[in-house]
């Protein structure tokens, strides 16, 4: 395990325990406690956790942690998600794709599908405030990439802001595919940052479908800002841990939910 491996672990460990030692970290990931007390302090000039005296404990920002620290966290589910939302994908439309770990795998689903890959004319246009998305669609050849301008926001690699705003305000979608912080029946689909929110808002309201991919984890948690109401949203994509009980509020309120 290299040192930006390790670093990516001891944050999905802070971000479900909230605090860590020393020594207990330092055996669970088979490395010394110097090499620990390194990364703590590595990690705390990053401002991604605190520093204490015996180890570390989550920052505030941990609830929004940097995309490249989130890439492991439910990759299993998200790679199923994905596939299953990619299959909601007809040849030719136009897919507004907002940045996350999760549309990543959409894009990389998308972009692999034989279907679309063959024929040409089956090719689909990807619309995408996504840095990292943009950098791996724009090598295929076979899909036509088109990337908004904006402020960029190094926590997810997104464009946001009012010139990302006029771009899609020039643009019609077919689907939207959005990925969220979180989703319920009463507060709908939201996010943690204003920015985010807002242009994933009016991504979707440009779109005819709107499809949410979300693993269980998100589903029945608020996030500050909203996305959108429930009653917008055509589609729900979740994983299979999702329990009947996180399901049925949204399948009673007209949401098409599928399982992956």
């Amino acid at each position: 395990m290299n040192r930006y491996e390790r670093w990516t672990k001891l944050l999905e460990m802070i971000a479900e325990d909230g605090q860590l030692e020393i020594e207990p970290t330092a055996e669970v990931l088979g490395v010394s406690t110097a090499t620990i007390r390194r990364d703590f302090d590595e990690l705390a000039s990053q401002q991604l956790v605190t520093r204490t005296r015996g180890g570390a404990c989550a920052h505030s920002v941990a609830y929004d942690l940097p995309l490249r620290f989130k890439v492991a966290r439910h990759a299993p589910e998200k790679q199923r998600i994905a596939a299953a939302a990619a299959a909601l994908v007809d040849s030719g439309v136009i897919v507004g794709l907002n940045g996350g770990t999760t549309t990543t795998e959409v894009a990389r689903a998308l972009a692999t599908r034989a279907d679309l890959n063959d024929d040409p004319r089956a090719a689909v246009t990807i619309v995408t405030n996504a840095l990292n998305i943009a950098s791996e669609l724009v090598v295929r050849q076979h899909i036509r990439l088109v990337t908004t301008g904006g402020m960029t926001r190094t926590q997810s690699y997104e464009l946001v802001g009012p010139i990302a705003a006029a771009s899609l305000e020039a643009i019609a979608l077919d689907v939207a595919i959005l990925g969220v912080d979180a989703i319920d029946t009463h507060h709908g689909a939201s996010a943690h940052n204003d920015g985010e929110a807002a242009i994933n808002a009016l991504m979707a309201r440009r779109a005819k479908r709107l499809i949410i991919v979300a693993d269980s984890s998100k589903l029945e948690k608020r996030a500050l800002f909203r996305i959108c109401p429930v009653g917008d949203i055509d589609t729900l994509v979740t994983d299979q841990t999702a329990t009947p009980e996180q399901i049925k509020p949204f399948a009673n309120a007209g949401v098409n939910v599928v399982r992956a």
